[in-house]
């Protein structure tokens, strides 16, 4: 099985899905005229903005559960596994990753608010609903609802409950080993999966409302704490910060390093940390209440750049200055390109950032990466069933009798505990497929939509057009030739018999 997983990621992560990632986002930031970069100070500006509603979240809301869904596994282990596999260099392209990606988050996201709906009390919305109401392709809408089901309920929640297993193994070893199906497991291990079964559906079993008000005081809070610690490790080795720097960005061009698999490791770990054009994003963004679908395309444009550009820098830095870390690159087992630390080093692990702590703060730090893994990955699992829970949402108009959400919930809290005690590199592959299958539907479908209607085009030209002209910020489809956004003419028609009737 293992080896099956192994050559379907292969194959799913060739080298079309890699260029066709960083060609979109070059694509999208030339028509947007990187955005990105011009409306860097409206991004920070909409954060603050607090328009929650019965049926929808805030913007910051939408950005904290949406940076759930970011700021996990891959900042931390995933970053590890990067340098682990394509060298210093691979932090490089998770740059240009980030860079580019935050212009196919923008796009995504304001498609994914243009194209939602109002179901059961709650906006939602996500590449399913904008396939099927711009592209008016079921099929294609279809196979992402079912990709993503597979993808957030199946393939990747084991990989945030894995890497939690492994950072409390680190710190506490494994206590008693206790014989299970998939062999023996530590008495620690399953007490940790225990806890986070317990609170896991104290919250799922609530709802986005649950999910929105929990993440957006945990994300902040573990994010600027790890950041905090990375800055003192940065400053406690000033002196070296230059020379790391230069080694990133001469190794990503090197042939010692593996020009190919710096590529590869780089966008596939970024792909996977910052999720700019997989899909995921789009679902939170639907969410919130907005103004203007622009707004939040923008606001998710942002959590790219505090994904991948702070928190995975962080740890590239924390890692690369303490040298703690080995290159394997594609050598045979027991060969490395550089050898660090201890061969048997797990490098699919967050054992790298782990031992870069413990390196400068001791026990201390051991025991805070077990921590920050711990919410991380758990606020990820929860960005994770939003995400299968919309899309079941979606094929429920489709299938008679309808999926039973609470199966999506069962399916989700057993692959928590599956990936709780398997290998890293099995899980991990199985995370790898879900990512890259999500990936080629979305990045696909929005570029169909590109050539098809520019709708999150149109929408980023209005709203900088009225924030030029100054006065109430509205958006209307209908004048700006987007169809089907039943949403937004229904909100403007009701906006429109409200004022009539005010002023009579």
């Amino acid at each position: 099985m293992e080896a099956f997983v192994s050559a379907v990621n292969d194959i799913v992560w060739s080298s079309a899905l890699i260029y066709l990632c960083l060609g979109a986002g070059l694509f999208y930031s030339v028509l947007t005229r990187f955005a990105q970069v011009r409306h860097f100070k409206e991004m920070c500006k909409l954060l603050l903005s607090s328009n929650e509603s019965s049926r929808g979240i805030s913007s910051f809301q939408a950005l904290a559960v949406s940076l759930s869904g970011r700021v996990g596994v891959g900042n931390i282990a995933g970053v590890a596994a990067a340098i682990g596999f394509g060298g210093p260099g691979a932090i490089f392209w998770m740059w240009i990753v980030a860079f580019l990606g935050a212009s196919t988050a923008y796009a995504e996201s304001t498609l994914g608010q243009i194209y939602k709906t109002e179901e059961d009390g709650q906006y939602r919305g996500g590449p399913a609903y904008y396939f099927d109401r711009c592209l008016q392709q079921k099929w294609l809408a279809i196979l992402f609802a079912v990709s993503a089901i597979v993808a957030c309920g199946v393939f990747l929640p084991g990989v945030q409950a894995n890497a939690v297993g492994n950072a409390f193994t680190q710190v506490f070893g494994n206590g008693e080993m206790v014989a299970t199906g998939f062999g023996e497991v530590g008495t620690y291990k399953l007490v940790a999966l225990a806890v986070i079964l317990i609170v896991l559906a104290f919250i799922i079993f609530g709802g986005i409302k649950r999910i929105a008000h929990f993440t957006q005081f945990v994300v902040p809070f573990m994010a600027l704490g790890y950041i905090v610690l990375a800055l003192i490790v940065v400053f406690l080795n000033l002196d070296k910060v230059p020379g790391i720097f230069s080694l990133i960005i001469s190794d990503a061009f090197t042939a010692q390093a593996g020009f190919g698999a710096a590529i590869g490791w780089g966008v596939k770990r970024g792909i996977y940390s910052n999720e700019a054009g997989q899909g995921t994003g789009p679902h939170a963004a639907a969410a919130a209440e907005v103004d203007h679908p622009a707004q939040q395309g923008l606001v998710q444009a942002f959590s790219v750049y505090v994904d991948t550009l702070f928190v995975c820098t962080a740890t590239a830095l924390m890692i690369l200055i303490t040298k703690q870390y080995n290159v394997v690159g594609d050598l045979p087992a027991g060969q490395f390109i550089v050898q660090n630390v201890d061969a048997a080093t797990e490098i699919g692990s967050a054992a790298f950032t782990q031992m870069a702590l413990f390196n400068v703060f001791g026990d201390f730090g051991h025991a805070f990466v077990g921590i920050a893994l711990f919410f991380f990955a758990f606020t990820t699992i929860l960005a994770y069933f939003y995400i299968a829970e919309t899309n079941v949402a979606y094929l429920n108009r489709y299938v008679k009798g309808g999926i039973p959400l609470v199966l999506v919930k069962l399916v989700i809290m057993f692959m928590v505990s599956y990936g709780m005690v398997n290998s890293s590199g099995y899980i991990w592959n199985i995370g790898d497929i879900g990512v890259g299958l999500m990936a080629w539907i979305n990045i696909v479908g929005i570029l169909a939509i590109l050539f098809v209607a520019k709708p999150a085009l149109m929408c980023l030209r209005d709203y900088e057009d009225q924030k030029k002209a100054g006065g109430k910020i509205t958006f209307d489809p209908v004048k700006l030739g987007i169809k089907n956004a039943t949403f937004w003419e229904e909100r403007l028609a009701k906006q429109s018999t409200k004022q009539s009737k005010d002023a009579q």
